[in-house]
């Protein structure tokens, strides 16, 4: 193409510039298509209409007419720095178990089941085999939460990203029945809390993760003697979704809405999602003002990678319990009458469940001398307060 110019400049030759030239492989992105097209309609459940590639993916609402006030649920987020241990360590695989876990298990803390979910991945450059194994991990995990994938974006940013580098998020939509939702409406003084273990790390704090591998000078590839496998295969566990034990637990203790209105003092009072804040932080959220949970660390042991994080990096206790969730990824607020039963139900569906502490009525004299063992409200909710005792058994 000949390039005009002005009266004494010089005329160059120059190549067309095409949108491929400029970063942007439309074929590829296509290819990927290909790839992870199966994987997505595994998950598709007879209300997803229309099948895969529409602009828009469409769900049959009418299994909604069966709860007398349905409300919809809805939550979005992504899986933070953990991206890029998945990256170092070419598994891209698992990624999408900590995506769909951080969306779909708020949703559920509100007791709304899950119905459809949407991704969005951008990358430097799209390397087909990638991005399908990256969608092959949300679409495995939305099948094991019960939830249908029905669509998603994969968009190409060079310039803006490494060739090899990417970045996920994701959003769902669930329903819960207005009489049936959970929250700190329906915590009382008397209740107890109920952990349940977390598989790992999940998908938070993985800044101060990276910051203690680097300033260790450990490659991902190391062996770890703790784990039994190396490093990067540790930091890459994937997160334990609660979705179907917490669902079946609300089914079998407070009943179904469909067939009677739930009752405000249900046994199921409510639960927490311990995400980014640690775990002190996410259980405040879930309570009212003017009760306090008392928790008791002695009742639980850290998992390995907990310990060997927190010694290799010398990071202080009130540091780990603000930023980790220090194997408690899920807590269940129960009456106490029922507390034993839930925790046997929740045993024998597969889940490490145990009784951690309990919630009186809030009384400033007993924390004035707590300092950082206490928590109060978080993330903009004047909420309850939390009373971290005793020692963890490490």
């Amino acid at each position: 193409m000949s390039q005009h110019c002005q009266e004494g400049q010089a005329v160059t030759e120059t190549s067309p510039i095409t949108y491929a030239s400029a970063g942007v492989d439309v074929e590829a992105g296509d290819r990927a298509v290909e790839l992870m097209k199966a994987h997505i309609e595994a998950t598709h459940t007879p209300q997803v209409v229309g099948g895969f590639g529409g602009f828009a993916g469409l769900y049959d609402a009418s299994e909604l007419k069966r709860l007398p006030k349905p409300l919809l649920a809805t939550s979005t987020d992504g899986v933070g720095t953990k991206v890029a241990i998945a990256q170092a360590m070419d598994i891209h695989d698992t990624i999408g178990f900590d995506l769909v876990g951080m969306v779909v298990d708020d949703i559920v803390v509100a007791g709304a089941k899950p119905l459809f979910m949407t991704d969005y991945i951008a990358c430097g450059k799209v390397e087909p085999s990638r991005i399908a194994a990256i969608v092959s991990g949300i679409a495995k995990a939305s099948a094991e939460a019960g939830t249908a994938l029905v669509g998603g974006e994969t968009a190409e940013h060079p310039g803006l990203l490494g060739e090899y580098e990417y970045d996920v998020a994701g959003a769902a939509t669930g329903v819960v029945d207005a009489s049936a939702v959970l929250g700190p409406e329906r915590v009382q003084s008397g209740d107890v809390i109920i952990g349940m273990a977390s598989s790992g790390i999940h998908s938070n704090g993985y800044s101060l993760i990276r910051r203690i591998v680097r300033d260790a000078g450990w490659e991902f590839d190391r062996h770890v003697p703790e784990f039994g496998r190396t490093l990067g295969e540790e930091l890459l566990e994937p997160t334990k979704l609660y979705t179907a034990p917490c669902l079946d637990l609300v089914t079998t203790f407070n009943g179904d809405p469909a067939e009677q209105e739930i009752a405000p003092d249900a046994p199921v009072r409510g639960f927490s999602h311990v995400t980014g804040g640690g775990m002190a932080a996410n259980l405040a959220r879930v309570l009212p003002t003017g009760l306090m949970a008392t928790v008791n660390r002695a009742t639980w042991s850290w998992p390995d990678v907990f310990t060997v994080m927190a010694d290799l990096g010398r990071v202080p206790q009130a540091d780990l319990e603000r930023t980790l969730n220090l194997g408690v990824g899920m807590i269940a607020v129960v009456a106490a009458d029922q507390a034993d039963r839930v925790v046997a139900h929740l045993k024998a569906a597969g889940q490490s469940a145990w009784l951690m502490g309990e919630v009186n009525a809030y009384n400033p004299e007993d924390v004035a001398d707590a300092g950082e063992d206490f928590v109060q409200g978080a993330k903009g909710v004047d909420g309850g307060g939390v009373l971290l005792t005793g020692r963890y058994t490490r």
